[in-house]
């Protein structure tokens, strides 16, 4: 996985240390947008499977998950530099993971596992989405041009998994983004474990197989997200879903097929899980009504702008269609 360019001089320190912590600094590219990414993880206000850090001079945020099988919970905290006369932007990261109940090489947490966090760090903020060319490639567009310069150097902040990414996909089809936020807290309160730091991990397709689809009608899933739910995990867990793979080659054809046989899951939620768990760029969001809304605002209509125009007009910035959906997006939140 490849890493967008940092600061002239910086470059990224492995600090992997003995038992079950794991630490890294990364340098981020200038104008580095790090509250896009506390957004993203501020969704659920009750903050059960993360915590943001506003306050202080490093803002930053608590995530759990399970990672190899394991409670995890990953530290991020952005350091800040002086740009001149007061000013200060993110300049690097300082990232910790402790895993419980590993106790270091003993469990095969050595030098591999130092080198996957770093890879999990960059994914998490999106320091491999080549933003920089697409700016530059679009920067004159006379409608998304100035939408770029007001966004510049936004990225799309990426779950910690491809499976939280297509879960979170699936529980949110079909409903408001408060639904599927109190849906998700559900979840995890209905299946996470505790990590030692006080957060409920988001479950593993492992953990999800220790429920039935009784259970999670109980915490509100519909019967249908039970089943594609229930499908994803069984689909992972037997290998007809290789996400840590295919998180390292993003085989978005192979991608695409593997989840479209997953009953319960359609184009769109393959394209929201290719931006969000694999940050492919490309997925055309036609569907989203966000998107859509976004792009009526843009377009300066009175009248709603259907799926079919929505797709046609994503074409024509492919390989960067999902990301043309991100700033339309913003679009939104202006609005």
């Amino acid at each position: 996985m490849s890493t967008a360019p940092g600061r002239p001089g910086a470059s990224s320190a492995a600090e992997g240390v003995p038992g079950n912590r794991l630490r890294c600094r990364l340098p981020l590219p200038a104008g580095f947008r790090a509250a896009d990414v506390l957004a993203f993880h501020r969704r659920d206000p009750q903050q059960i499977a993360e915590r943001i850090q506003d306050a202080g001079p490093e803002p930053g945020l608590d995530k759990a998950f399970v990672w190899a099988g394991r409670a995890a919970c990953v530290t991020i905290r952005f350091e800040a530099a002086a740009l001149g006369n007061g000013i200060t932007e993110p300049s690097q990261v300082r990232a910790e993971c402790v895993i419980d109940g590993a106790s270091g090489a003993a469990d095969g947490y050595g030098d591999a596992v130092q080198a996957d966090f770093e890879r999990l760090a960059r994914h998490m903020l999106g320091l491999a989405q080549p933003v920089e060319a697409f700016e530059r490639a679009h920067a004159a567009h006379p409608l998304l041009g100035p939408l770029i310069r007001r966004n510049a150097g936004l990225r799309v902040p990426q779950a910690a998994t491809p499976f939280e990414a297509i879960s979170w996909a699936i529980l949110g089809q079909q409903i408001s983004l408060s639904a599927a936020v109190a849906l998700r807290r559900r979840l995890i309160q209905a299946v996470g474990r505790r990590h030692s730091s006080g957060l409920l991990c988001y479950p593993d397709a492992t953990s999800l197989l220790q429920v039935d689809a009784a259970a999670l009608r109980a915490a509100g899933c519909s019967q249908a997200k039970a089943d594609a739910l229930l499908g994803l995990a069984r689909a992972v867990a037997d290998g007809r879903l290789p996400l840590d793979e295919w998180l390292r080659t993003l085989p978005v054809d192979d991608i695409r097929a593997g989840l479209l046989a997953i009953r319960g899951i359609g184009p769109w939620t393959i394209n929201y899980a290719l931006l969000r768990g694999f940050g492919s760029l490309d997925g055309s969001l036609h569907g989203d009504v966000a998107v859509r809304r976004g792009l009526q605002r843009l377009l300066g209509r009175a009248e709603p702008v259907g799926e079919a125009e929505t797709r046609q007009w994503l074409e024509a910035f492919a390989p960067w269609r999902a990301l043309v959906a991100a700033h339309l997006w913003t679009v939104k939140a202006e609005g």
